[in-house]
């Protein structure tokens, strides 16, 4: 009698387990708008949901320790004219967050890392180049300040955020629309899915294809009769991918290697109520001492649930194994150097003495001046020094004020949220 080998692999009882409801984000108006990402992007600091909102798009962003309900008038991120598509963290800077919209436009916000006392309403830059709604965005895993979007007018753009400029444009590509879009490890080729059911490899610097027809799938894994979208997540560290359909109750997950038969079905989480998004925590933002492994944020019609996966383990010590290092907030690339041809692996860093968030770093646009390109040839007026010097001393006395006003404005803000919260511990003491 033959006796079936059992694969090996330190994942086979990767299990899910939800938070308890003090842990969970509550009172949250998750957006209804009908699209297929996934409405929440979570960082070490920060979670962000897509929220519905009247005469535009907004979404709201809470700092991860502020559990429990969220006030009614808890300010949000609005800017957009028209609802929030897709939103993104920036992997190189955990205070920045670009969002794309029906409104065509991606804008890029920076958020502090105390709570704003009223609305986000003005985006570090807006960037403007689709024709159509932009439903995908997507940061570079390695370049500085490089942002991926793509729209219903079939293009994807590549932005240098630091300058607001236009880098590439992929156009005469897709023949419908782009569903999803998302890079490699470091950030030298693209894959994309598209309406037309084809496959593409694309290599944005050359703007060539360099693979679109699959013949035949290496592994193929039959889900369910579902029809919601599915939302995909890969963990390169441990090699799993962990599928989480929109509308479903479940999140399934297998093991990749790289011998036959490739994907290895581990197990599947079940839960009663379906979930209308998911965001996942990069590694840097588990609880390591927990053998934590991956933690998702699942959507529901007016609430955000963690599920934290775990690999049980005995032993208290930090677990070599479950941790290999990982990509760190440092990018490996200028977006210049990236565009040039040079390609970087990620800066890696290691999980053993568990990874602190960094203090708010402000993004910095310097947005090429028009005054630097050269004049038309000509008659002019010849300026002299004394109109010069006198242009640069009132433009220099201009930034200054400008400048002091912001700090005083900030200031003001930290004060009264400080002020606030005082107020707030001042009344919990009293009940």
């Amino acid at each position: 009698m033959s006796r079936r080998v059992v694969r090996q692999s330190k994942f086979r009882h990767v299990f899910g387990q939800p938070v308890k409801a003090d842990q969970m984000y509550e009172d949250i108006r998750v957006s209804k708008v009908t699209c297929d990402s996934s409405f929440c992007a979570v960082n070490p600091k920060f979670v962000a949901i897509i929220v519905e909102a009247g005469g535009g798009g907004a979404f709201i962003v809470l700092p991860l320790a502020k559990t429990g309900r969220v006030d009614k008038n808890h300010p949000l991120v609005t800017g957009h004219t028209a609802p929030v598509l897709d939103i993104d963290w920036c992997p190189h800077n955990d205070n920045v967050i670009a969002s794309a919209s029906e409104d065509t436009t991606v804008m890029v916000w920076q958020i502090p890392d105390y709570v704003p006392v009223r609305n986000i309403t003005e985006p570090v830059v807006t960037l403007e180049g689709h024709s159509k709604r932009v439903s995908i965005i997507s940061w570079h895993p390695t370049a500085r300040n490089v942002l991926l979007s793509a729209g219903c007018d079939n293009l994807v753009i590549l932005w240098n955020v630091g300058t607001g400029e236009m880098l590439l444009v992929l156009e005469d590509m897709h023949t419908d629309l782009i569903y999803n879009v998302g890079w490699n490890r470091n950030g030298s080729l693209l894959v994309t899915t598209c309406k037309d059911k084809k496959v593409r490899v694309i290599d944005p610097r050359k703007r060539q294809i360099v693979a679109k027809n699959f013949e035949e799938p290496i592994a193929l894994q039959e889900m369910d009769t579902s029809n919601g979208v599915l939302l995909p997540f890969y963990d390169s560290d441990s090699s799993i991918v962990y599928l989480c359909g929109k509308g479903d109750s479940s999140i399934r997950y297998f093991e990749i290697t790289d011998e036959a038969p490739y994907v290895h079905y581990l197990n599947t989480y079940s839960s009663k109520e379906p979930q209308r998004g998911m965001g996942f925590m990069p590694k840097r933002g588990l609880d390591v001492s927990k053998c934590e492994i991956a933690r998702f944020f699942k959507l529901h019609e007016r609430k955000c649930e963690p599920i934290v996966m775990t690999v049980p383990r005995k032993s208290d010590l930090f677990q070599d194994d479950l941790y290999p290092d990982t990509p760190g907030p440092e990018p490996a690339l200028e977006a210049d150097e990236w565009l040039s041809g040079k390609d970087a692996e990620p800066i890696l860093i290691s999980l053993r003495d568990g990874y602190v968030p960094v203090k708010n770093r402000e993004l910095k646009v310097v947005k090429k001046n028009i005054l630097d390109n050269k004049p038309p040839p000509g008659p002019r007026r010849r300026q002299s020094t004394c109109d010069l010097e006198f242009s640069q001393t009132a433009l220099e006395e201009v930034l200054e004020e400008i400048r002091a006003l912001k700090e005083m404005v900030q200031a003001q803000e930290k004060r009264i949220s400080d002020l606030e919260n005082k107020l707030c511990q001042f009344t919990n003491g009293t009940d």
